[in-house]
């Protein structure tokens, strides 16, 4: 026997056949065919056919086993072999889930198709099967090839001490408090007019509003950040975190009129108000640079509101961030004292406050 490995020949598989049911002693069969007596334990144990229905046609058969160990070497991925799972994956990604969302849905719902790793879902859409069916326009960046995603250029504008992000309090910043929002505006080609869409996002649910502005100017938006906060208990409205764009110069008129305090974040980091740098990212998959947004009616902006709102996060634990902010403002409507919700997010119990 030489040290150079190589699989089982079919007809070496005849050979074991005819000697096994000769009952020749394992060592003559390996002896016969120049290999080890422990390949020939392994080779029978794991293509051992076994008919419960017919224990007499159970047994070991040469082309069975070839055909079995065949299989067992294609190597195919669990979404290949697996179509109720994949036409399940498929399906989600079609609503514009992520692959992280989608595993991260079916593992906490205990999916009667199955369960995956968001990784399987990468591969599957980046290989050949997923590459024929063009699955990589469903993703959030539509990219043939998976590459790193990079920031936005940030804009400067001088804003008061006191309205600084520096003195924004620690528990905004961990999160740890209901009611503090991120405000920011998403633009489009020039030729299409002054239109913005203006997005709201609420720090800890992530819970977003979308709307429309004819301009960019400063009281008309701070006014319309001002309309969409007055629908919520003051539990719920608590601050608003904005870039440092000269569009939100009259955050004053939040302050005057619900109460409202505005941050700012320092200059050349937009990563502060990450949430709603994070949901203007998701957005342009459905709204890209050179969509019309004056042609885009309240119905339609509300409808893809509803459907960012009503997919799972990661970071809620895989609950919605409609679910986290529900049950929030149930909360802030039905007590007139300082409270606290008790969320159970991503197996971790939290305590977030709420202040009327």
């Amino acid at each position: 026997m030489g040290s150079h490995y190589s699989h089982l020949t079919l007809d070496e598989r005849r050979l074991i056949f005819r000697l096994w049911e000769a009952t020749a002693d394992v060592a003559l069969i390996a002896a016969r065919l120049g290999r080890h007596r422990s390949t020939i334990y392994r080779e029978v144990r794991r293509n051992w056919y076994d008919d419960a229905e017919a224990p007499r046609m159970s047994g070991y058969f040469p082309t069975v086993a070839h055909d079995a160990t065949a299989r067992r070497r294609r190597h195919l991925g669990k979404l290949h072999r697996d179509e109720a799972l994949a036409s399940e994956v498929i399906a989600k990604l079609k609503l514009a889930w992520s692959p992280e969302q989608i595993a991260g849905r079916m593992r906490r719902e205990a999916s009667p198709v199955g369960t995956l790793c968001h990784e399987t879902i990468y591969r599957y859409v980046y290989g050949p099967a997923g590459r024929a069916a063009d699955l990589h326009r469903l993703l959030p960046s539509r990219r043939r090839r998976r590459r790193p995603r990079y920031a936005r250029k940030p804009r400067g504008l001088y804003i008061p001490e006191e309205n600084t992000i520096k003195k924004r309090p620690e528990e905004i910043s961990q999160r740890m408090s209901f009611g503090h929002w991120e405000c920011d505006l998403v633009g489009f080609r020039k030729e299409f007019g002054k239109h913005k869409l203006m997005t709201l996002v609420e720090r800890f649910s992530r819970y977003t509003y979308l709307s429309l502005n004819a301009s960019r100017h400063s009281v008309g938006i701070i006014s319309g950040v001002g309309k969409d906060l007055a629908l919520l208990p003051p539990a719920g409205r608590q601050s608003v975190t904005f870039g440092r764009g000269t569009e939100f110069t009259a955050y004053h008129i939040l302050k005057r009129t619900l109460g409202v305090e505005s941050y700012f974040c320092a200059p050349q980091a937009p990563g502060q108000k990450g949430s709603v740098e994070n949901t203007n990212g998701r957005l342009r998959r459905f709204l890209p640079l050179d969509t019309d947004i004056a042609n885009t009616t309240a119905d339609e902006l509300s409808a893809l509101a509803c459907q960012m709102n009503a997919t799972p996060r990661r970071c809620l634990g895989y609950n919605t961030p409609a679910e986290v902010f529900e049950e929030f403002v149930t909360t802030a409507r039905g007590t007139n004292i300082r409270s606290c919700v008790v969320l159970k997010l991503g197996g971790v119990v939290q305590a977030v406050t709420l202040v009327p």
